[in-house]
């Protein structure tokens, strides 16, 4: 039957409204605002059907006031900004152009087309065009980047130059040196540099895709063969690593009792950590006979401790590595929950992409504002909103010369306008609702497809037909709404957390001792409840896959049934994540090693298919990440098919007996480690 159908109802109202309010911000955004630059006057560069269609660059009239590429970008420059065709290609200052434009008329032709559109008059005196702001003081040597001019700067013999020279006229009578723009410079050619990188990373993702495909598919074989190899090398892989940590620690004190007995009668030796005080050269410590048997101390126990937990833990230690067999048995059975973690990932990629467009579509909703830019810093007006169409008809120009009503940034005053932040929250927190019912459903889905291979007694042919796909249409039928509700409340946490960190990055550098110390416990205590919250969900989803229940009654009976059996849960924890950590790094170190090999032409057999690559490395890390992520994707069904198994194995134990009427449905391995001979036959 249907369970929590009231969040389920919720559910389905907010998904309606969140497609809604992505309909509303389709409707009032405009993401131009962000793909094209916008000059002084609110207008598009490079906008079709109107004046700058072919001016698809944005210039700016003196850009000595704009203090970094950052500024340029992101924020408006206290300067005018036009849409240009073309940057300047050479010096020139108004000043030298305006005298000479009666015998070089080729020469303000040129410079006319960096002043505001429609000004050609070069009688105008220079001091009236500079206030005004008619036409830049000068232009420089400039290339197009991100649609915007900028100096055209390069390094001569280790001088910093712009088209070769090291100083210029600023228009103002002044002689500048070129060293004036260097904070600009320095970040604009790191940008310049960064963009040359980013044109050879794409050309080496463009020769060599086909092997890095290759290379992720020797992954997805590789953690096929190390998932089927679990049910073979599990207990070994383990007990290998337990007693190599024994060894180690075993040498260690061998080696402690060694520099402890070296050290007798060596003068000063004998002395204690307290006789000599606190000593910043750490090797003094070292020369002393009480560290090292100190060490020996701790390592000894350490080691007494870890074969003591062997002992009195190793029939749990043999159920773990049993559940892990048991968990590669049933993916061979049911192979096609490999492959599910492709389906959350694609709907996972639904959520992002939908986000992303509305919160660029929201943050573009909004209508031009201008306000008073002014030259004088004591002018009243500054930074006030102005109306560019009456601004030349007010006190402003008057009582601040100089003073220009330009584009500020998008907003409004309507209703809509007022509650973009809340929208924009609104979209972030049902993103991450979404997200985490996607989790949910993939996890319950899997859940109910092992759990159906556990409580089948004869194994295989008492499996359902379909399993896999039989969880997922009783997931999504029966169960949207106990998804839905634990995804809520994960969600929920998720916010405040990211608040949090926004409070934390606004206020950081104004925040006293007592408020960081107060933010770092907030910080700290939602990430604990975060990581509880999941754990709690993780195992309510398998067991309402079992049984059906609404979620907070199979949360409180997967949290009780965990707790009575916590040191099972521990270390069959303890041993999975280990396992398969190491076979991510199996996984992504052999996939890695091979690329590594044949990339730098190591492989004579290989050697002519090798692409010609600028850089070997890119090719390399995307292998060895994708590879990574390939192993976690497949390890990550591994862990939620043993998490599964378990639960189901500690509810067999606590509800049948092994006898006729109850019988066990746990495989014989399971059987013969609790001290059973034979299973009891099922009860006809």
């Amino acid at each position: 039957r249907c369970t929590d159908i009231i969040c389920c109802v919720i559910f389905i109202v907010v998904i309606l409204g969140y497609i809604a309010l992505g309909v509303v911000a389709w409707v009032h955004g405009d993401p131009r605002k962000v793909i094209y630059p916008t000059d002084s006057y609110g207008q598009f560069c490079g906008q079709k059907d109107t004046l700058n269609e072919n001016k698809t660059i944005l210039f700016y009239f003196n850009i000595l006031k704009c203090a970094s590429p950052v500024v340029l970008i992101n924020l408006q420059c206290p300067t005018t900004q036009l849409c240009v065709s073309k940057c300047p290609d050479r010096f020139a200052t108004y000043i030298d152009v305006q005298a000479s434009y009666r015998y070089r008329p080729d020469q303000w032709n040129y410079f006319r087309q960096f002043c505001k559109p429609g000004f050609n008059n070069p009688r105008k005196s220079v001091a009236q065009v500079l206030r005004d702001e008619d036409c830049p003081s000068m232009i420089i040597p400039s290339r197009p980047f991100l649609k915007r001019c900028f100096p055209d700067f390069s390094t001569k013999n280790g001088v910093l130059t712009v088209a070769n020279q090291t100083t210029f006229k600023d228009g103002r009578g002044k002689t500048r040196n070129v060293t004036d723009l260097r904070e600009a410079a320095n970040g604009i050619n790191n940008v310049l540099d960064a963009r040359s990188v980013g044109m050879k990373i794409f050309e080496d993702y463009a020769i060599s895709w086909y092997w890095i495909l290759i290379g992720l598919f020797i992954a997805m074989m590789l953690s096929l063969v190390f998932l089927v190899l679990l049910r073979f090398t599990a207990g070994v892989l383990f007990w290998i690593f337990i007693f190599g940590v024994i060894g180690i620690i075993g040498y260690g004190i061998w080696h402690c009792y060694w520099e402890y007995d070296h050290l007798k009668g060596i003068p000063g030796s004998d002395l204690t950590v307290y006789d000599i005080g606190f000593q910043t050269d750490f090797k003094v410590y070292l020369q002393l006979r009480q560290t090292w048997l100190a060490f020996m101390i701790i390592l000894c126990g350490v080691e007494v401790i870890i074969i003591l937990m062997l002992i009195f833990l190793r029939n749990r230690i043999r159920i773990a590595i049993a559940l892990l067999k048991e968990g590669s048995r049933a993916i061979g059975y049911i192979m096609s929950t490999l492959f599910y973690p492709i389906v959350t990932f694609l709907l996972i990629a639904v959520c992002i992409s939908y986000w992303a467009v509305t919160a660029v579509f929201l943050a573009t909703s909004g209508e031009p504002v201008y306000k008073v830019m002014a030259n004088q810093t004591l002018c009243k007006y500054a930074n006030l909103t102005c109306d560019p169409e009456t601004f030349n008809t007010t006190n402003v120009t008057k009582l601040c010369p100089g003073a220009q009503c330009t584009f500020a940034f998008y907003g409004g005053e309507s209703l809509y306008h007022k509650y973009i932040f809340i929208f924009q929250l609104a979209n972030a927190f049902v993103f991450l609702w979404l997200v985490n019912f996607a989790i949910a459903l993939g996890q319950c889905t899997l859940a109910g497809a092992f759990a159906s291979y556990y409580w089948a007694y004869r194994k295989p042919a008492d499996i359902p037909l379909w399993p896999l796909f039989s969880s997922f249409g009783r997931a999504i039928r029966y169960h949207t709404g106990s998804l839905a509700f634990g995804a809520l409340i994960l969600a929920i946490v998720q916010l405040i957390r990211v608040i949090l960190e926004y409070l934390d990055h606004k206020l950081k550098g104004t925040q006293n001792a007592f408020t960081r110390f107060l933010l770092c416990c907030l910080k700290c205590c939602f990430w604990c409840l975060e990581k509880f919250l999941k754990f709690i969900n993780r195992n309510a989803y398998i067991m309402i896959a079992i049984y059906g229940k609404n979620f907070c009654t199979s949360a409180k009976e997967a949290f009780f049934l965990l707790m009575r059996n916590v040191v099972r849960v521990a270390v069959l924890d303890k041993v999975t994540d280990f396992l398969l950590f190491l076979g991510k790094i199996l996984v992504a170190g052999g996939v890695g090693v091979l690329a590594f090999f044949f990339f730098t032409q190591r492989i004579p057999a290989f050697a002519q298919e090798v692409p010609m690559l600028n850089y070997y490395w890119v090719p390399l890390l995307t292998v060895i990440i994708g590879s990574y992520l390939v192993a976690h994707g497949f390890f990550s069904v591994y862990a939620m098919c043993v998490d599964t198994l378990f639960l189901c194995f500690c509810e067999d134990l606590e509800r049948n007996d092994g006898s006729t009427a109850k019988p066990y449905f746990m495989s014989a391995s399971l059987h013969r480690i609790l001290g059973k001979k034979k299973l009891s036959p099922k009860k006809a």
